[in-house]
């Protein structure tokens, strides 16, 4: 924003009829004097505005030159770019779009003269234009319009000229709208467009005859033989249409060019409808706000123009959207419902503690191993990928894994109480987060219970058989002193592992979603070397297991490969880089203590107990906050709509803290019944 003194209305409009500046200049000072200060500052805004009208009102040679600088603009430029492409995603797909925009942001394009578009992000240069002007009420803008007194003007060559660049435009967008209607990806997720008659299809057609109407109706001055009103019938199906691939798209997979092309229609349609509303022959500014609703997404399209993040976040919320919702698929199966289903849970996670013993056992003999340093974070990364598969195959449940995947399942919930707006289902959603929270604790507990015993016992049998321990007592002075919360970085290096937990709830989601929208499970169940090698039966319940466990199983495998390769980057960084994740962190300690004998202070194993608790609180706080996050930005939502659960949950600790780690004794027939249907662990 220029830091140069504004000129004032009057001083303005005196030097545009002395001629003293160009039509150009004079605009360019009109915008930057109605400007606020701040583009919050609306009142300002709306003053300015009407201080203009009020000017305009009192002064008709003011009123004559402006309007004459404005069909001077609209006469001298080329205008179907701005209405065709401001705003609208171009048809070179989603990546090339974004390093389009990043390649321009480091070297803008030239400006064409001619262009009205080029013009129009001149007047509108600073970034928060559109922000100022969007804050602006109809009535104000109507209120200018009329002062400006548009009867006057003698001159109608240049609204003639303007219509028929309008016109122009909306052939164009209106082809655009039927290819992108006919993408084969639209189609593979609504197949009926091709079944039956297409809107897409029809409105070309419909458009040619309107648009030759009108033309003849602009030679002849007289009103069109053919309305809009056949356009705008078309425009509402294939509006309708749109509505049922994106429905369809939740249950056959999304993907960033489905969502981009998606995107691009709807902008295309969106812009249709406008400029055929400022195409009614008895259209009037004065009286239908429509032509300031568009000159505000002109803004808004020309201050962002070069914005990375509007592309990414609009052509991605559908597939973050998609991906949470499988998350949240999966986090109804880590969530305890009854005591029965808490126990399973317990149980489960003692079966992957004692996994866990066992990786952790590995970890330390391939560090004795001495690998060449990539070979070595290799190593490490595939020992921990094949223990996750493991425990996932085996129906075993890591408690870090749950935060991710059920934040997705609370934020549906809050999205779904944000709705119906009840006090019922507030009352839900927390009887939700307490089950979270007990199943969560189970969890956990679960883990270390038997990771530490499973270490202890690795480590004494070790000790026994081989006449010498696990690990080197400095190795174990070192394991101990990397969960020290204070003098090492052991809750630093846990939130590293904290987002690795977010990251395969995502990765989870995504392959979930890549497996329906690439109809894997089919391809695998009708692949003709499956069927010989398998046959039918099996090759079928191959895609039957695979549609419902590839995320899961790509989620462990990555996840494993992030804890395992941290280290490593770090070194070949000089980066202080590494992880720490609460099971392996407990296995660490009982192989510390028992090689150095439990010869300790029982302050010292306390403190040391302490570091891995706060390495897993790190952990959990970490993964849920981001999961949480996503999951409210996908459904629109914001942190605020959390606020209200807090004292209710506070509440219900206070009275009745034992149900935020045990499950009431009695659950209901239904939940009882639901518990024996329902796998634990998984």
């Amino acid at each position: 924003m220029s830091h140069l003194p504004k000129p004032t209305l009057d001083s303005i409009f005196q030097s545009l009829c002395q001629g003293h500046c160009t039509t150009a200049t004079a605009l360019a000072d009109l915008v930057r004097s109605l400007r606020p200060d701040s583009a919050d500052n609306g009142e300002q805004a709306v003053m300015n505005i009407r201080a203009l009208a009020w000017l305009l009102e009192h002064h008709p040679e003011y009123r004559q030159v402006l309007r004459t600088a404005l069909l001077d603009l609209l006469t001298q430029t080329r205008q179907i770019p701005l209405y065709t492409e401001s705003g609208i995603l171009a048809n070179t797909g989603f990546f090339t779009t974004l390093s389009k925009r990043v390649g321009e942001r480091l070297l803008p394009m030239p400006t064409r003269e001619d262009s009205l578009q080029d013009r129009f992000g001149r007047l509108f240069r600073w970034q928060q234009d559109h922000v100022w002007l969007a804050g602006i009420p109809d009535a104000t803008w109507q209120q200018l319009w009329q002062a400006m007194a548009w009867q006057e003007e003698q001159q109608r060559g240049g609204w003639v000229q303007t219509r028929l660049q309008m016109l122009e435009a909306v052939q164009i967008l209106s082809a655009r709208v039927t290819a992108i209607g006919l993408e084969p990806e639209l189609v593979r997720v609504y197949p009926d467009i091709e079944r039956f008659e297409s809107p897409f299809l029809h409105l070309n057609a419909a458009v040619l005859s309107y648009a030759d109407s009108y033309r003849q109706a602009l030679a002849d001055s007289a009103p069109p033989a053919e309305d809009d009103k056949h356009v705008l019938v078309l425009l509402d199906q294939c509006e309708e249409i749109l509505g049922k691939i994106r429905k369809n798209a939740s249950r056959n997979g999304i993907s960033v060019d489905l969502t981009y092309q998606a995107q691009r229609l709807l902008q295309s349609l969106n812009r249709l409808r406008a400029l055929l509303a400022l195409l009614e022959p008895e259209h009037d500014p004065a009286q239908n706000p429509a032509l300031f609703h568009l000159i505000v997404d002109f803004a808004r399209a020309e201050n962002r123009k070069y914005s990375v993040s509007d592309v990414f976040k609009s052509n991605t919320e559908l597939l973050a959207l998609q991906v949470t919702e499988h998350a949240g698929r999966h986090g109804e199966h880590y969530i305890a419902e009854s005591r029965r289903e808490w126990g399973g849970m317990a149980r489960a996670a003692m079966g992957a503690g004692l996994i866990v013993g066992v990786m952790a056992l590995i970890k330390l003999l391939l560090a004795q191993a001495h690998l060449p340093l990539l070979w070595e974070g290799l190593a490490y990364g595939f020992n921990y990928a094949i223990g996750f598969i493991i425990v996932q195959l085996l129906h075993f449940t890591i408690a870090t894994k749950q935060p991710a995947m059920t934040a997705a399942r609370i934020a549906a919930a809050l999205h779904q109480q944000e709705k119906s707006g009840a006090r019922v289902a507030l009352d839900e959603l927390a009887d939700l987060v307490v089950k979270v929270m007990r199943t969560q604790f189970i969890a956990i507990l679960g883990n270390v219970l038997l990771a530490i015993p499973t270490a202890a016992i690795i480590a004494f049998a070790w000790q026994a058989m081989f006449d010498q321990p696990v690990v080197s007592t400095e190795k174990a002075q070192h394991l101990l002193h990397d969960l020290d919360p204070l003098t090492s970085l052991a809750l630093p290096h846990a939130a590293i592992a904290g987002v690795y937990l977010f990251l395969s709830g995502l990765i989870a989601g995504y392959y979930d979603n890549k497996a329906i929208y690439r109809r894997i499970p089919e391809r695998l169940a009708a692949h003709p070397l499956l069927n010989r090698l398998l046959g039918q039966h099996r090759a079928w319940k191959l895609g039957h297991y695979v549609e419902h466990n590839l995320g899961a199983l790509a989620g462990n495998f990555y996840f494993g490969l992030f804890l395992g390769l941290t280290g490593t980057l770090g070194i070949m960084l000089g980066l202080p880089l590494d992880i720490r994740h609460i099971t392996f962190s407990a296995a660490n300690l009982a192989f510390g203590m028992v090689t150095l004998g439990f010869q300790l202070p029982l302050g010292m194993m306390a403190f040391y107990c302490g570091g891995v608790a706060l390495i897993g609180l790190t952990n959990l706080a970490v993964s849920f906050s981001l999961a949480l996050w996503v999951a409210l930005r996908s459904r629109k939502l914001s942190g605020r709509q959390v606020l209200p659960l807090l004292p209710l949950l506070l509440k219900r600790f206070v009275r009745q803290p034992l149900q935020f780690f045990i499950p009431p004794a009695a659950p209901s027939t239904a939940e009882d019944a639901a518990a024996q249907d329902k796998p634990a662990g998984q």
